[in-house]
């Protein structure tokens, strides 16, 4: 089974977050990490493989720091990796982001089938959780989202999903993608020759033009939506205290939660 893992580098969870003036988002590699989630999808589809005696690809798409994921993927056992990242991509949306992976993934097909595109289900740094759905629509396959459990039935994939209290099974067939979470599996930890292997590994570089796109279909332009302005969030002015020394605290801590929407009642 060939299986491609879509990976993505993105800023640490309390890292301070920027826009630049251009709206892309400020990254550094001292903040930034391979996606959480993504270790989930990872890790399903080095099950896969092993089962199956397949190989795994690492996809990532990013500015050149963006390597960084991949070589994780490479050091938890991915086969080999391939990096979208050039100008053109900068500013694209998830529309824009779908459409070039699904682009890579029609690439990677040429030289032998794909047979499925794993995902986690939400990139930490947007949370948008639709990319996998997209790309399903792009290529015109069949998706597994919210996999809980992933396992094989002979060449039909099985997938587990517990939602609303209730339990679901969906079967498909290949070729498929599928989005995990984070619950999915446990993620190996590379050993240390793992991840000094990775650093020296080599990862192949795909532009829009080796995948077959246009400058139209990338980028701001090939994009649905724009970041218009972005702003830091105010500092917290911190808490408010209320003395009680003339009996008065009750009556003042109740017309701060009345005054602040924090309790029914009118103003």
């Amino acid at each position: 089974m060939r299986v491609v893992v879509l990976v993505k580098h993105v800023p640490e969870l309390l890292s301070q977050r920027a826009f630049t003036d251009g709206g892309t988002a400020v990254r550094t590699a001292d903040d930034s990490t391979l996606n959480e989630v993504d270790e989930n999808a990872v890790e399903a589809a080095l099950q896969l493989a092993t089962a199956t005696e397949g190989e795994v690809i690492a996809v990532s798409l990013g500015p050149s720091i963006a390597v960084d994921a991949l070589r994780r993927a490479l050091a938890m056992g991915a086969s080999r990796a391939v990096h979208l990242t050039d100008e053109a991509f900068a500013c694209s949306d998830v529309v824009a982001t779908a459409r070039a992976l699904a682009a890579a993934v029609r690439h990677l097909d040429g030289g032998a089938p794909v047979d499925v595109v794993l995902t986690g289900l939400a990139a930490l740094d947007g949370l948008g959780s639709v990319v996998p759905s997209l790309i399903a629509a792009e290529l015109g396959w069949p998706q597994l989202t919210v996999v809980e459990e992933l396992t094989l039935d002979g060449e039909t994939l099985v997938a587990r999903r517990e939602l609303d209290g209730a339990t679901e099974r969906w079967r498909a067939s290949t070729p498929a993608v599928v989005s995990v979470i984070d619950t999915a599996n446990d993620p190996r930890l590379p050993k240390m020759k793992d991840l000094m292997a990775a650093r020296g590994a080599e990862v192949a570089v795909l532009t829009p033009a080796d995948l077959g796109l246009s400058a139209d279909e990338v980028g701001a332009a090939g994009s649905r939506t724009r970041v218009v302005a972005a702003e830091q969030r105010p500092e917290h002015p911190g808490p408010e205290i209320v003395t009680d020394d003339d009996g008065e605290g009750g009556a003042l801590l109740a017309k701060y939660l009345i005054d602040n929407d924090l309790v029914g009642g009118a103003k």
